[in-house]
């Protein structure tokens, strides 16, 4: 959706949903502020005068959850921190996209760089030294329960900055040690409090969730532009569209994706064909009520669009240093920033929206398979009888979307006490995170299939044409996959749409028609 960055320069607490964007797209070279690193540096002098100081302050010379109250000697502060990284690097499952590790590395830094976690700039600088190196920790996906930070992904992230465990690259598991020695970086001995900054956070489940929410703006618009094929495809009437309509009720993602619609149907002559003597008075509600469902998804992602920016540039560790300038004696206020629920209740929303999208995508590809309410060949195919056609595709469609009903349960409503009861309600953001990509590429198949569906759909009106824009995709769907004339092996034409889906291409040549949706 934006062009990837070669090379910017991150300034804490004011990165946008564009740079945000760019770096899940695509590596880039981060540099940080010059102005960061004051105070990055007085946070540390901070931290250090409480040490001197001698005490109690939590997680710089103490223990960590319920054993908070266990006092730690200065000499054995090193060995705490680096201890708590080992015992806390307990994750499991698949390992997180490189795209996803570049988001929690990315946001880890800007946090950190704030000044207000007490680490000194050269666990900073570590860190981005990993990140333009192209070293992406080696983090398994499970593990968190989005509170108290994620403590067990963050903690193998951070095991890579101490030359620990493995890392990918370029997509190739080595171990950290071989690529931190081969990239010149040298492992980091964390100092007081250094750890705890670094695993406490919500940027795991923050990545997660702006994975599902890049994903879900891919499968709005793509939805937009198969629902508009698909109803030209059913000779449906666009009138349903009418600003007038929806200017009346006044939602603002139904009125900006009525416009989408207007736009894309524009000067088909299919729609021209049937404006006079067509018997039928409404169409199905999969076709007219097009604005008020992808409307609806829209105003739920912009939503989520503004909590899960908001968390990408905040500071969600703890204990946190406040200092009312450089130099001065530093109040250490332990919180709760760490608690998820603003990411849990945003990725929630999200799988609502990305599961409604796929639902309504279904509905149509069902409509245009039945030959009464579509007027098309039964199962889109000639010959019906020898051949199946769409039949089984529909079927895959609808197991998807089923399946996607079970995983759109809200995770937030979730909690399991941890730590003894220390840590007794949690967000489950991880969770409500890391389910929204497996429900991605399940709407992005039934998407996939509707592409198939749709344009199946109007080859079957030919010599009329759909819209200029609509005829576009077509011809491009056509350059990877035939008409369906017979049955073929369906398998190969279904993935190559979906990947049309995933990649973005539907709405590619008509990136300014869709600019209003990112304003």
């Amino acid at each position: 959706m934006t062009p990837p960055m070669k090379s910017w320069t991150l300034k804490p607490g004011a990165m946008t949903l564009a740079d945000l964007r760019a770096v899940w797209a695509a590596p880039a070279t981060l540099n940080l502020a010059a102005e960061a690193y004051g105070v990055i540096e007085s946070s540390a002098a901070a931290v250090q005068a409480i040490v001197a100081k001698g005490d109690a302050a939590y997680g710089i010379n103490t223990g960590f959850g319920l054993l908070a109250k266990t006092r730690i000697p200065d000499d054995k502060l090193e060995q705490l921190q680096r201890n708590l990284i080992l015992s806390h690097s307990v994750g499991t499952g698949a390992l997180l996209s490189d795209a996803v590790v570049r988001l929690i590395m990315l946001m880890k830094i800007g946090s950190l760089a704030r000044g207000y976690s007490g680490v000194r700039a050269l666990i900073v600088d570590t860190l981005i030294a990993l990140y333009n190196a192209g070293i992406m920790p080696a983090i398994p996906a499970k593990g968190s329960v989005g509170a108290s930070g994620d403590l067990a992904p963050l903690s193998h992230m951070t095991l890579a900055m101490l030359g620990v465990g493995e890392v990918r690259v370029n997509g190739v598991l080595v171990p950290a040690q071989e690529a931190l020695q081969q990239a010149g970086i040298a492992p980091v001995v964390l100092a007081a409090k250094e750890g705890l900054a670094l695993i406490n956070g919500t940027q795991v489940s923050t990545a997660l969730a702006l994975h599902g929410l890049f994903m879900a703006e891919r499968l709005l618009e793509a939805a937009m532009v198969t629902g508009a094929l698909s109803l030209d495809a059913a000779k449906g009437s666009d009138a349903p569209f009418d600003a007038r309509v929806h200017a009346v009720r006044g939602q603002p993602g139904q009125i900006l994706a009525a416009q989408m619609y207007r736009q894309l149907v524009a000067h088909s002559t299919i729609r021209a064909s049937h404006l006079e003597g067509d018997e039928r008075v409404q169409d199905p509600y999969s076709l007219r009520c097009q604005p008020q469902v992808m409307g609806a998804c829209l105003d739920l992602i912009v939503n989520a669009r503004r909590t899960l920016l908001i968390e990408a540039n905040a500071v969600t560790d703890n204990p946190l240093l406040f200092q009312d300038g450089p130099g001065e004696l530093a109040e250490i206020v332990s919180g709760g920033n760490f608690h998820a629920e603003p990411v849990a209740f945003a990725a929630d929303t999200l799988a609502l929206a990305i599961a409604e999208i796929g639902a309504l995508a279904e509905r149509r590809i069902a409509l245009l398979i039945d030959a009464t309410l579509s007027g098309l060949p039964p199962f889109l195919v000639r010959e019906p009888g020898i051949n199946s056609g769409f039949m089984i595709a529909h079927v895959t469609a609808a197991a998807l979307a089923s399946e996607n009903k079970s995983l759109a349960h809200p995770a937030s409503i979730d909690s399991l006490p941890t730590s003894a009861n220390q840590e007794d309600h949690v967000s489950m953001a991880t969770f409500a995170g890391r389910r929204l990509d497996d429900m991605a590429h399940n709407t992005a198949v039934i998407i996939g299939i509707e592409l198939l569906a749709a344009a199946q759909g109007i080859d079957f009106h030919r010599p009329l044409k759909t819209s200029p824009q609509l005829e576009h995709v077509h011809h491009q769907l056509r350059q990877k996959v035939p008409f369906f004339d017979a049955d073929r092996y369906f398998a190969p034409d279904i993935e190559a749409a979906r990947q049309m889906v995933l990649a973005g291409d539907l709405s590619l040549t008509c990136k300014q028609l869709f600019a209003p949706l990112y304003a």
